[in-house]
């Protein structure tokens, strides 16, 4: 299905009619419209719409409760879309929107056939010096990486229960998911997923 727009999407098998990507991501992370006096780091909704759109249906994420959850965890994780590296406390290899752990950006890195065979050999991020674990997500930070991560790692490194529950009730999937992420559901995170609610109608 060619995606233009996230609202394009179906769920139980009704459209969910033009709702526009960057109104939808502005609507959840208000403060993704300008990136005036941000860091290089910053992007707008503007920016990061297309590359959400299209690695929602690149992971195969359909049901507008499972984007939501994730855009609501990556616009959390990011600040509103305004860093991709950790900032506080600083660790090293720790980034995209989604605010990997190194570990994670490792498998993200050996998942993508562009930049796969820059990591081929690496078995494992632990133990490895703040260079090259700095390297590693280098090759994931730009833009048509750093906001599949969310989806990727849905897809690929929460169990199928965490989907199933986001597509029934997504507040209970919410909890779960924010476990798979192994976090806690704060009232911080749950701000951001109840603008995401109310950006997709949910």
């Amino acid at each position: 299905m060619k995606l233009a727009l996230l609202g394009s999407l179906t769920l139980a098998g009704s459209a969910l009619a033009n709702l526009d990507a960057a109104a939808i991501i502005k609507q959840i992370a208000p403060n993704s419209v300008s990136c005036a006096g941000a860091t290089p780091d910053c992007r707008t909704a503007n920016q990061v719409a297309p590359h959400a759109v299209h690695s929602m249906s690149h992971y195969g994420l359909y049901s507008p409760k499972e984007m939501a959850a994730v855009l609501a965890l990556m616009a959390f994780e990011s600040a509103d879309f305004k860093y991709k590296h950790n900032v506080y406390p600083g660790r090293p290899g720790q980034g995209t929107a989604n605010m990997q752990m190194p570990s994670f950006n490792l498998k993200y890195a050996q998942s993508i056939p562009a930049v796969k065979g820059k990591v081929a050999g690496i078995g494992s991020a632990d133990g490895l010096p703040a260079a090259k674990l700095n390297e590693i997500l280098a090759l994931v930070t730009p833009d048509e990486y750093n906001f599949g991560s969310g989806p990727w790692f849905l897809a690929t490194q929460c169990p199928g229960a965490v989907r199933d529950a986001l597509k029934g009730n997504v507040d209970e999937g919410f909890k779960q998911y924010m476990a798979c992420v192994g976090v806690a559901v704060t009232s911080e995170r749950l701000a951001y997923f109840n603008r995401a609610k109310q950006a997709f109608h949910l």
